[in-house]
């Protein structure tokens, strides 16, 4: 699949069938975000992977009882073991390179026919409890997957002509 289609294809999943997730699907998830480029190649991201289902339940309740994240077979819980970087432009990195690691997986998890979301609705002292994560280490972010159960609806989108100028601000 070309990697256009895979974006066009992918959405956020509030719906997933019981199928459980193959372990060779996942791992090709994984090593996609395993892939992906960090500032500095610090590589600060970490995942825990949860797919049981008492867990998953009790990370539902920590992400505002979503029901959906609960009934997703498998949630990445996304991480950073380092926070303090400030890249030169001012930014934080740990949050934007686990993001990039997040979307390597959610556009891969489309090749491999699964669907995900990202889930920022969530309790990170909660999560941390849950999974005994230490204090230093940032949730960023969680990360539901599975086989959808519900189709792709219409992306409403600003045309380009909105989001891009060419040069010098001009919007």
């Amino acid at each position: 699949m070309a990697l256009l289609k895979q974006i066009q294809q992918r959405y956020s999943v509030r719906s997933y069938q019981k199928r459980p997730v193959e372990k060779e699907k996942l791992e090709t998830i994984l090593q996609a975000a395993r892939l992906a480029p960090s500032a500095k190649n610090m590589q600060e991201w970490r995942f825990i992977v949860v797919q049981d289902a008492d867990t998953r339940r009790k990370l539902c309740v920590a992400a505002n009882n979503q029901a959906f994240v609960g009934e997703a077979p498998v949630i990445i819980v996304c991480c950073s073991v380092i926070s303090d970087y400030v890249m030169r432009c001012g930014h934080l990195a740990y949050p934007i390179d686990v993001a990039i690691a997040m979307e390597h997986m959610a556009l891969q998890a489309v090749e491999e026919g699964l669907g995900t979301c990202w889930v920022g609705s969530f309790y990170e002292e909660q999560v941390k409890t849950i999974l005994g994560i230490p204090t230093p280490v940032r949730v960023v972010e969680l990360l539901t997957m599975g086989y959808p159960a519900d189709t792709l609806r219409a992306k409403s989108r600003l045309p380009l002509e909105q989001i891009v100028c060419h040069e010098r601000w001009k919007l």
